[in-house]
């Protein structure tokens, strides 16, 4: 269910939802599951219930489609019998992007509506956020949506797993081509004024070591901003040939489309959080967006070498059925997809044991997992001290349509 303060389409959407999505390659519980029943709050013979927190609203509004999505694949999981005969209750509600609000809406879900666990909170400001508070109360912060690499830390956080690929390894993978490609450049840098940009340029400038002095420019913008009309033409007076942008949609587009009409034409790097097709590269003009090189590790509903794929011809079969509205172009919705499957995955596991306890033991406990929409060879696992579900990432560069691999 879905707070009043939202829209009426998306609180339809939502009440109840639950869906069984594409098929993710199914892997038998531990051996540790105990089929003793076992529940915590949250939790009844039919329902377990979870909560999140979106930016419905507010400078990251683009990335509310993605609490859309789990709403559309909770309900049709929840057609289809739900997860051991229990049905997936989401409350799902709008934080603006706003870490206060982030904070206040966590402690409505956990201590009034009792939810067993929050799932997908978006952003790496907000998750910052309620993380102690998560943490001190024993809720799982599961799956979280953002790749800084302190959330992936069991020792001081045991309760906190991200989902994302850490953003460090994201700014490794790129100063590592970087160096192999373009080894005399001179390179600028622009990023979000937060963990999520400061993860990616640290990942940049330890991979570099020495050579981190390649970076002659660095630029922040906040994520209030308007604009970055001003951060952009100061990176382009220093002359650098290469450029990382390191922001999140609407910042990224703006790069984007700032970049080509000033006539600036640096080898262009985007971080994956800003790279889709339908929320990034559409706004700033496909054509003004051809060469840019971002990473991934799932598939690109761009790409028609997936065309025939069956995950991914179920996965907008879904969409045309459960979520009419969204744009099958936009990344966010099939990461959507790919962290319900995930989530799925964790709750099969638990069996008749859906305690928090246990929630977070079978999320510590991923063995190959895959989804039919990661890249080939991209799967996911976790163990009791380590908290990260991805080890590595592909480059790609977009040609006008969609990104092709960077086979080299």
């Amino acid at each position: 269910m879905l707070r009043p303060s939202l829209t009426a389409s998306l609180a339809a959407l939502v009440t109840c939802s639950t869906l069984a999505c594409s098929k993710p390659k199914e892997q038998e519980p531990p051996p540790a599951t105990t089929s003793a029943v076992k529940y915590d709050p949250g939790v009844t013979d039919t329902e377990i219930k979870i909560g999140q927190t979106m930016p419905y609203s507010g400078p990251a509004s683009a990335y509310g489609t993605i609490g859309r999505t789990h709403a559309a694949y909770f309900k049709r999981l929840n057609e289809n019998g739900g997860i051991n005969g229990r049905k997936i209750n989401l409350v799902s509600v709008d934080d603006g992007y706003s870490p206060p609000k982030a904070v206040e809406q966590v402690r409505k879900l956990v201590e009034e509506d009792q939810v067993l666990l929050i799932f997908q909170s978006l952003g790496t400001p907000s998750n910052t956020a309620i993380q102690k508070y998560l943490n001190a109360k024993q809720v799982p912060q599961l799956l979280a949506s953002t790749g800084a690499t302190k959330f992936a830390d069991p020792k001081n956080f045991p309760w906190t797993i991200p989902f994302n690929p850490s953003y460090q390894l994201e700014g490794k993978t790129f100063a590592e081509q970087l160096m192999k490609k373009h080894a005399d450049a001179k390179v600028a840098v622009l990023y979000q004024n937060d963990d999520l940009g400061k993860d990616y340029l640290k990942g940049l400038k330890d991979t570099l070591g020495a050579k981190a002095s390649m970076i002659i420019k660095e630029a922040t913008y906040e994520v209030t901003d308007p604009t970055i009309d001003s951060q952009m033409a100061t990176l382009q007076a220093s002359k650098a040939t290469v450029f990382f942008n390191l922001s999140t949609p609407k910042f990224a587009a703006q790069a984007i489309r700032k970049a080509f009409d000033s006539g600036w034409k640096p080898v262009h790097y985007l971080a994956n959080v800003g790279a889709s097709v339908g929320a990034t590269l559409t706004p700033a003009g496909l054509d003004k967006s051809v060469g840019v090189i971002t990473s991934g590790y799932l598939k690109d509903p761009t790409d028609k070498q997936w065309e025939n794929d069956p995950s991914m011809k179920e996965y907008f079969a879904f969409l045309s059925k459960y979520y009419p509205d969204a744009k099958p172009i936009d990344g966010a919705n099939l990461y959507a997809y790919v962290t319900a499957q995930t989530l799925e995955q964790v709750l099969k596991q638990c069996g008749n044991d859906v305690s928090r306890a246990n929630v977070m033991k079978q999320a510590a406990s991923l063995k190959d997992f895959t989804s039919g929409l990661m890249n080939p060879g991209i799967n996911a696992n976790t163990g009791p001290d380590d908290f990260a579900l991805f080890d590595h990432m592909e480059l790609f560069r977009f040609n006008g349509t969609t990104y092709e691999a960077l086979t080299e």
